[in-house]
């Protein structure tokens, strides 16, 4: 993995190349963020930049007999600790998984892929008191052929009190040795730990750069990515699972604003629409390619409508403002600046946190939607 490789994060790239070429490399750091901000991406392009045989200004070659191995995650000298499941195992037990998934899903990955990874199914993961003993001999190995020994800890949050095993291993570090925890809620980690360890905060990346990376590495056109990175909210690694599991297929942009429109014409376009949402199937218009909308699917429906309103709520506030709509977007929201108040927005945004509170709960989503329209026909024309 090469900071290149990392998505966005370029103040970090530069502050760790700093830190090393000054000579003031961290010998214990945690590396925070979000799910999807990239952490564990980050971690890796740096073992591999502290461990390459040539490195450049900027990055890694790339090329060495150390990058191909941390490439592979086989260098002798990076080694990795992760929750795992089972009484008395330990991280060496699932080596073969962790190099596997590492290949198949790259570096921006959850603990819910990890845990479905190892079968864990009812199980919850933890980083056990075996795990720190083996960290422990881990770090008393010596040097095989980098100049630094470096471990990666991967969700330190699973170690709860065992985390103070570690505690010497942080304050009296052996020479050359680097270790990075990557992690995503700081709340859940060891006072102990936190205070002895250089904290490094990762933000989440742009909707611009998931965008650019989903049309770089996804089979999408631009408008799937924009809508994609815009639902993802900052989140990577929920990105590509929309991207990889049909969500892209669904024009919810132009959904949305039919839904709107039958809501604004009455009763019977919106029979028409929740038919056609929920069925699949249009009723009286066999122009309209068919759909397949599950649980799932209503939710992302719902969660861009949030989007939308949101980003109406801005252009309704500052019309000159930027906005993160297309134009064909922008032409939707425009008609409805005129016919929508502040107030009106913001009764529709609660409705939908409540319709996607009952779906997630199974309720009918044919009832839930039309009920949603005719709650939302009564704003576009009140009674009198």
């Amino acid at each position: 993995m090469q900071f290149k490789e990392v998505i966005g994060q370029e103040k970090l790239k530069y502050h760790l190349i700093d830190t090393f070429r000054a000579g003031r490399t961290a010998h214990a750091q945690i590396f925070l963020g979000t799910e999807g901000s990239g952490q564990l991406a980050l971690a890796l392009a740096y073992a591999q930049y502290l461990l390459c045989e040539n490195q450049g200004e900027n990055d890694s070659c790339g090329q060495c007999n150390a990058c191909k191995k941390v490439h592979k995650y086989i260098h002798p000298d990076l080694h990795f600790s992760y929750p795992t499941i089972g009484t008395g195992k330990i991280s060496t037990d699932f080596v073969k998984d962790w190099r596997e998934i590492l290949n198949e899903t790259g570096p921006y990955l959850s603990v819910m892929q990890w845990l479905q990874k190892m079968g864990a199914e009812n199980q919850q993961g933890n980083i056990t008191k075996n795990e720190c003993v083996d960290i422990a001999r881990k770090f008393s190995f010596t040097k095989v052929e980098g100049r630094f020994k470096i471990m990666i800890l991967w969700m330190p949050e699973f170690l709860e009190k065992e985390g103070n095993r570690l505690l010497k291993l942080i304050e009296e570090p052996e020479p050359e040795t680097v270790f990075i925890l990557v992690a995503e809620r700081q709340e859940k980690i060891l006072n102990t730990i936190l205070s002895r360890c250089q904290l490094v905060k990762l933000s989440q990346p742009s909707d611009e750069e998931i965008t650019a990376r989903l049309l770089r590495d996804q089979n999408l056109n631009e408008n799937q990515a924009r809508q994609i990175a815009f639902l993802s909210e900052g989140n990577y690694t929920k990105a590509v699972q929309m991207a990889t599991d049909g969500t892209a297929d669904s024009d919810l942009s132009t959904l949305f604003a039919d839904w709107l429109r039958a809501c604004y014409l009455g009763r019977e376009n919106m029979v028409h629409w929740v038919e056609y949402f929920n069925s699949g199937k249009h009723p009286t218009d066999e122009k309209l390619k068919p759909i397949s909308i599950g649980r799932k699917e209503q939710i992302l429906f719902l969660q861009y409508g949030l989007f939308f309103l949101r980003e109406l709520t801005q252009l309704k506030l500052n019309p000159q403002g930027q906005s993160r709509l297309s134009q064909a977007e922008q032409k939707t929201a425009m008609g409805l600046i005129k016919l929508l108040s502040i107030a009106q927005i913001d009764k529709i945004v609660s409705l939908f946190d409540d319709t996607i509170y009952f779906v997630e709960r199974n309720a009918s989503g044919k009832i839930l939607f039309m009920d949603a329209s005719l709650q939302i026909h009564r704003l576009f024309k009140p009674l009198p």
